[in-house]
């Protein structure tokens, strides 16, 4: 085996391991764990207001490996985290009080802001990573939309909105169409699952190094 395989080989291994492990947990507790409404679909049962969002763990774990892999990416992708999330839910609520049903303008008006935001918090320092904060304020509106834009849709915080309109006139889709869920749990659930992410990041490098093969010494 040659030393790029025996470097590459064990973080490949414990990547695929935790892969696995998350996948497992984070689906088992989102359909199986964390319900509060009968079973559908069989025996599916209807996510709670708080659950893990598979994906998103792995956007944060590779963004931890991009920002170095290390104890102070770790720091780095976490405050990322943070700054991009509490960007995200601040904008959802500007954004349907600005202007909700049928128009963007209102989400991209403050999208476009905060946006703007983010990049000028450079100006404070290199402890800032403006390039993990852009994933994580683009993760919690991935699931906004995946959810059903709550407060958008009806201009007004509500559990249930858009999505449910859709699992009625566009097919059933995943688990029934009945994933919605309140905009700010949108950001606290994301948020979250970012952090699981990068503790799989951070687990997955200590591991990764401690079973690798050391060299040689001449």
């Amino acid at each position: 085996m040659g030393a790029r395989a025996q470097a590459i080989l064990p973080l490949a291994i414990v990547v695929g391991v935790l892969s696995f492990l998350w996948t497992e947990f984070s689906l088992n507790a989102t359909f199986h764990w964390i319900t509060t409404q009968d079973a559908v679909l069989g025996k599916l049962g209807q996510p709670d207001q708080f659950h893990f969002i598979l994906p998103v763990a792995f956007v944060s774990w590779g963004l931890f490996f991009c920002a170095g892999g290390d104890n102070a990416a770790f720091g780095k992708i976490a405050i990322s985290s943070l700054f991009g999330c509490v960007a995200a839910l601040i904008t959802m609520y500007l954004s349907y009080k600005t202007a909700h049903f049928p128009d963007f303008w209102g989400i991209a008006l403050w999208v476009g802001i905060f946006a703007f935001v983010l990049v000028a918090i450079l100006i404070a320092g290199d402890w800032y990573y403006v390039a993990g904060t852009f994933p994580a304020f683009a993760s919690v509106f991935l699931w906004w939309i995946a959810t059903g834009l709550d407060g958008w849709v009806t201009g007004k915080s509500e559990t249930y909105n858009l999505a449910n309109f859709q699992a009625k006139t566009n097919g059933a889709g995943a688990a029934g169409g009945l994933i919605s869920t309140s905009f700010y749990m949108v950001a606290v659930d994301v948020f979250v699952t970012l952090i699981c992410g990068v503790v799989l990041g951070i687990v997955s490098a200590k591991v990764a190094a401690a079973i690798t093969p050391k060299a040689k010494e001449a």
